[in-house]
């Protein structure tokens, strides 16, 4: 039965990086695609010994924790919007470029979004330009850079001399480090630069002003599109136009910014119900589990998960790979309600849920469709979920 439990992936090399270095960026653009390990039946598992179950298990466990980017409506509309406002950023170097920042609330896949489009990006200037540039330095199109609490100028500078590897990060002052940076940018031909976690600078304190400048300089005489990604950034003054001479600075890098969102998942309508349920589909589609079985989540979980969830895709992922470990551990191989109710989740989506489950119970809301034929063609109706036996 050993022949049955795949070799190690390659994504496990993956747990031990950091996408602020572009080596390990190179790693996660180039990896290649997870191969989902087998589905055994309970009585196959059974069989395996003592460090083949280890294996397997240790490969679903991969599998289960790495699904995804599953390509939702909202993906699909962020990655359009991104590829008209990158794709158009195309100025010469005496014009200004646009920025972008994708602001929304947290669990709806942000980060994973833009990821997603940033190694796309990278990939298609590699295949479209070559590894290399004329000049002989290797090419980087992409430029990642995660934000901390207390980052000011100096410490952005020197987060940007770190993906590049540049050897000059202990000495100079963030004017010297903002040259060595624009020179990495020129030599590897960046053309973006994603800064993530934006919230954490507090743009109406000092350091928040000074980036906010920092970052106009940038768009100015960096040859690269900024896309921002955050968390209440309008809220926390990135946008702000009031009357202080703070504001008035922010102001400059708003108005060259363009703001984009990411929608929770609702269901209001049969549209969006249609949404909810095609999302679950794929998920339960891609679950390694001995007893999964059509509609296991898609129609016996439906409502369960939209109220554990809230419509936030970071919190259904994580109730997942949760109900996966359990299942598994368990010897369950399948999700039931009582099962992923021993599955902790995040403290919003706790809070928020009681409030659905009464919506629900009483049948003010629900995930079901109707039984008109849905706008997208083929029929609405929930099919009937057939139940495997273990």
């Amino acid at each position: 039965m050993n022949s049955l439990v795949p070799p190690e992936s390659a994504a496990v090399d993956l747990e031990n990086i950091s996408l602020s270095r572009k080596e390990d960026w190179k790693l996660w653009v180039y990896a290649p695609p997870l191969t989902p390990p087998p589905r055994l039946t309970c009585r196959q598992i059974a069989a395996l010994g003592p460090e083949a179950i280890f294996r397997y298990n240790e490969a679903r466990r991969v599998w289960h924790a790495n699904l995804g980017p599953i390509e939702t409506p909202q993906l699909k509309l962020l990655h359009r919007r991104l590829k008209v406002i990158v794709g158009s950023n195309r100025q010469f170097g005496d014009k200004p470029k646009d920025a972008i920042a994708v602001d929304a609330y947290p669990g709806l896949g942000k980060t994973t979004a833009v990821l997603a489009f940033a190694k796309e990006f990278h990939q298609q200037q590699i295949a479209l330009r070559g590894p290399m540039t004329p000049d002989g330095n290797e090419r980087w199109p992409v430029c990642r850079v995660g934000l901390t609490g207390n980052t000011g100028m100096l410490d952005f500078n020197k987060a940007m001399l770190e993906f590049y590897g540049h050897p000059g990060t202990s000495k100079g002052s963030a004017a010297h480090f903002a040259r060595r940076a624009l020179d990495c940018v020129l030599s590897c031909q960046t053309r973006l630069l994603v800064v993530d976690d934006l919230h954490f600078l507090r743009f109406r304190e000092t350091n928040g002003v000074e980036i906010s400048n920092h970052f106009k300089y940038i768009a100015n005489e960096f040859p690269v599109t900024l896309l921002f990604v955050g968390v209440g950034l309008a809220r926390r003054g990135l946008f702000s136009e009031g009357g202080t001479d703070e504001d008035s600075v922010m102001a400059q890098l708003g108005r060259r910014t363009k703001r984009l969102g990411l929608a929770p998942f609702t269901i209001d309508t049969d549209e969006r119900r249609f949404e909810w349920r095609q999302l679950l589909l794929n998920i339960e589609q891609q679950l390694i589990l001995a007893n999964v079985y059509p509609g296991m989540i898609a129609d016996d979980l439906s409502d369960y998960l939209f109220a554990r969830s809230t419509g936030h895709i970071g919190s259904l992922m994580s109730v997942v790979r949760g109900g996966c470990e359990l299942a598994a551990l368990t010897g369950a191989e399948r999700f039931t309600a009582q099962l992923l109710d021993e599955v902790d989740m995040d403290d919003s989506a706790d809070r928020a849920r009681a409030e659905l489950d009464a919506a629900i119970s009483s049948g003010r809301l629900t995930t079901k469709l109707g039984t008109r034929r849905g706008k997208r063609g083929g029929t609405s109706r929930p099919t009937a979920s057939r139940r495997s036996k273990s």
